[in-house]
């Protein structure tokens, strides 16, 4: 069977699975869920997954939730993408779903998707805030060198990066950090690199 990721194209968790999966090598074919009306809170996707959440990876002998566990999955699979040490690439998944996705898929949503009449200035410019300290920790570790776990891309590029590449607005604009762009190009660079719009149906094609 080949490895099914459920995921969307506007979700930037699955994009850190699905760039993983890319990368690594491993066969796996999308299977869209219609996040925005609701399908990840049905009783059919709830069984698959109890949390409701995106993305979820079904190989045929497991179920696996949370981008950081497939991205643990694909590292101990693969051997690649696995950076210096375990504990260097745990430390900065565990940074960005704290300080950079967890801030930057929130603000994008209230920015992009949520209706406009409910779009909260001030709820906006906290996470604004927020992003912004953590993107300065971000400029400055790649100020000092090119990847952030080793001597090339790793998972731990792949979760910090995951929400950087979307176009839409979320206040963060990549010439305004410049290691952190040279950063994405190198990532961009990468044999068998995709924009998560090319690896995932979107809900909103342009």
């Amino acid at each position: 069977m080949t490895n099914v990721l459920y995921c969307f194209g506007e979700s930037g968790n699955a994009y850190k699975a699905a760039l993983a999966l890319e990368l690594a090598g491993i066969p796996w074919q999308p299977r869209h869920v219609d996040f925005f009306n609701g399908e990840a809170r049905s009783p059919e996707f709830r069984a698959i997954n109890p949390m409701g959440e995106i993305p979820v990876l079904d190989t045929g002998d497991e179920i696996m939730t949370q981008s950081g566990v497939i991205q643990h999955w694909v590292m101990e699979t693969t051997g690649k993408l696995t950076g210096d040490t375990p504990r260097n690439v745990l430390r900065w998944t565990i940074f960005d779903n704290q300080k950079v996705s967890g801030i930057a898929g929130p603000l994008r949503f209230l920015m992009n998707f949520l209706p406009e009449e409910k779009r909260n200035a001030d709820v906006i410019a906290f996470h604004v805030g927020r992003l912004k300290a953590a993107l300065k920790v971000l400029e400055g570790e790649l100020s000092q060198r090119d990847w952030l776990a080793g001597d090339a891309i790793s998972c731990a590029d792949i979760s910090c990066a995951g929400y950087l590449f979307y176009d839409e607005p979320f206040s963060f604009t990549r010439a305004d950090y410049p290691a952190i762009d040279a950063w994405l190009t190198r990532i961009s660079d990468t044999p068998g690199w995709k924009h998560p719009y090319d690896l995932m149906e979107p809900a909103f094609p342009a």
